[in-house]
């Protein structure tokens, strides 16, 4: 039997650990173990708060089902070859960071359901995520999506009902962090301020504006963040040029260190507070689910921030991390662990000369990194798990 954190075990072992008649418990067990080793060697000698990044947001239950042929048309039934579950929405950014050595905390609302419960639990028990600022919420349902992947495609269906409390009651005050991560969607919130006031960098990122209006307003936000990475299309849109280095050039009159994310083409960057513009290529991997990649993208170059690395380095390191999640019908739980990133330096799926570019990462990588990680898994029943990498 497979459990759920991906721990093999036979029905002899199963029996033993839970009596007639008792559900056995979902085991919790950490699958990125080296985290801790690598945040300590992050933070080794540096002084300063206990977390390294400290962000909020909306948690929603991802359910992916994979391999369809198409969406089922009306009163009939289809199955699925594959079913995975995980934290989504903030989540996504949370877990990548976690998974790479960061100290995170998390504020926002749980449901006092089953889904709210699994999800409080897979972070904070599972991920190492600092849940001090976040709030179970009775009678609130928890937001869930289901995501249908079919044809290099994927559909949505997502049920959220609005926080029953205010939203800034949750960062009232606000922890003291190195950075935060807000979304000029609805402007720089006042905490965030505050914590920038006190001395932590704000990255910040847009989501997609549906109505098309591209409202230059969000232009006039950038002076009160540190970090901006848009990618590519949202650059050109609210810059109104007609290429990606266009929009970069615009953009970095007006905030110290912006990135514009290409996708399969990559990432540029620009750091105005050093003087360094870089360009780093995409891995060429082959992609299964792009859920999420741009929030490993930010995970790992506020990683290459913290760790003081060269823009180009910080770069390459999230393209790296970016293209290793896709590989994954996860969401967040496909974000890499240290182990995942070992075992591309060790394989052959790149070239040599191509490998060469992450040679810094070396005196990162613990020892014991392992590799053996089950991405996503269904959380609802307690039976056999349906791996859904390569469904």
């Amino acid at each position: 039997m497979i459990t759920r954190n991906g721990a093999v075990r036979d029905d002899a072992e199963a029996a033993a650990t839970t009596g007639p008649g008792q559900p056995p418990e979902p085991g919790l067990q950490d699958p990125c173990e080296e985290r801790e080793l690598v945040g300590d060697r992050l933070r080794d000698g540096i002084d300063g708060p206990r977390l390294d990044v400290f962000l909020t947001g909306t948690v929603f239950m991802d359910m992916i089902f994979t391999g369809l042929p198409g969406l089922p048309p009306p009163g009939t039934e289809m199955y699925s070859e594959g079913l995975g579950s995980a934290p989504g929405g903030v989540a996504n950014l949370a877990v990548a960071m976690s998974r790479l050595g960061l100290n995170v905390g998390l504020a926002a609302g749980f449901g006092d359901d089953m889904f709210g419960q699994y999800l409080w639990r897979t972070l904070s028990e599972q991920e190492g995520v600092d849940l001090s600022h976040a709030r179970r919420l009775p009678q609130w349902p928890t937001p869930v999506t289901v995501s249908l992947a079919y044809d290099a495609d994927r559909g949505m269906v997502t049920h959220h009902r609005p926080l029953p409390i205010d939203a800034h009651e949750l960062v009232a005050r606000p922890p003291r962090a190195k950075t935060c991560f807000v979304e000029l969607d609805s402007g720089v919130p006042e905490w965030a301020l505050r914590m920038r006031g006190a001395g932590a960098r704000v990255f910040a990122d847009v989501g997609w504006d549906a109505t098309g209006t591209w409202s230059p307003d969000v232009l006039g936000l950038l002076g009160q963040v540190d970090v901006f990475m848009p990618n590519a299309i949202e650059a050109m849109s609210y810059t109104r040029t007609n290429d990606p280095e266009a929009s970069l050039r615009a953009l970095a009159e007006l905030v110290p260190v912006v990135v514009v994310k290409m996708g399969g083409r990559g990432a540029i960057a620009v750091d105005g507070t050093t003087g360094e513009r870089a360009s780093a290529p995409a891995l060429p991997v082959n992609a299964l689910d792009p859920t999420g990649a741009g929030d490993v993208f930010g995970a790992a170059f506020t990683f290459g921030t913290l760790a003081e690395w060269p823009l180009d380095q910080r770069l390459r390191f999230a393209n790296l991390c970016a293209g290793l999640s896709v590989r994954h019908y996860s969401g967040s739980l496909g974000s890499p662990c240290w182990g995942e990133i070992a075992a591309f330096g060790e394989a052959d799926e790149v070239p040599h000369d191509v490998l060469e570019d992450y040679g810094f990462l070396v005196d990162y990588i613990p020892a014991a990194a392992d590799d053996d990680v089950l991405r996503a898994s269904p959380t609802v029943g307690y039976g056999t798990s349906i791996e859904t990498e390569g469904a």
